[in-house]
């Protein structure tokens, strides 16, 4: 019977992946060998390679600036990270080296918006995607970017209940998106705004 870990690793993944590879029985990440720093500082651990994410960055620029010559698309890209994904100081710098914009998805993120333009980070004119759920204190982050002067804050609404919030919070013209939950079939039992609008029903707002 298979049971060992590295059993499930090569039934479920394609190994090694890029940036992997196995040395004389040990895992080593961009020639790093694992073990060594498991050794000194134990598990679980977690290793950000930070080389990898602007590598990662300027590959997916790279792919769309390919697909919109072929499609002679004549709009432009811009490449929004998500804070979520990782909300570590070290890893927001090495994000924001590449000419970036940025996504947010809880209130929490507008905090860090905050902080990125008080230390000269960003500037307001960065795109903000205020993306995810919003309830009442992410409403009113929103709005205090939009006070603050960010003249390219885009909020992505889950619902058009959302939208009244916001109007509430926020009297002037902004602009905004619609998450549409186009993939899946909405039902009274599993649907919620974390999905996006029901196409099903009408998106007058």
């Amino acid at each position: 019977m298979k049971n060992r870990y590295i059993d499930l690793i090569q039934q479920t993944f394609e190994f090694p992946q890029e940036n992997f590879e196995v040395v004389d029985n040990q895992l080593n990440f961009n020639e790093i060998p694992l073990m060594d720093i498991i050794d000194q500082y134990g598990t679980p651990l977690k290793i950000t390679y930070l080389p990898k994410i602007s590598a990662q960055i300027q590959k997916a620029k790279r792919l769309f600036n390919v697909a919109m010559a072929k499609a002679d698309y004549e709009g432009s890209y811009l490449y929004c990270y998500c804070t979520k994904s990782s909300h570590f100081e070290f890893v927001l710098n090495e994000a924001l080296k590449n000419d970036i914009h940025l996504e947010t998805s809880s209130a929490f993120d507008i905090s860090i918006i905050k902080e990125l333009v008080k230390d000269g980070k960003i500037d307001r004119e960065n795109f903000v995607l205020c993306n995810g759920f919003k309830r009442e204190n992410y409403i009113e982050g929103v709005a205090d970017l939009l006070e603050d002067g960010f003249t390219n804050l885009i909020t992505i609404l889950d619902s058009k209940e959302e939208l009244g919030a916001l109007q509430q919070a926020w009297s002037g013209k902004h602009k905004i998106g619609i998450r549409i939950a186009a993939e899946e079939e909405p039902n009274a039992e599993f649907y919620t705004s974390r999905l996006g609008i029901d196409t099903t029903r009408s998106l007058i707002l």
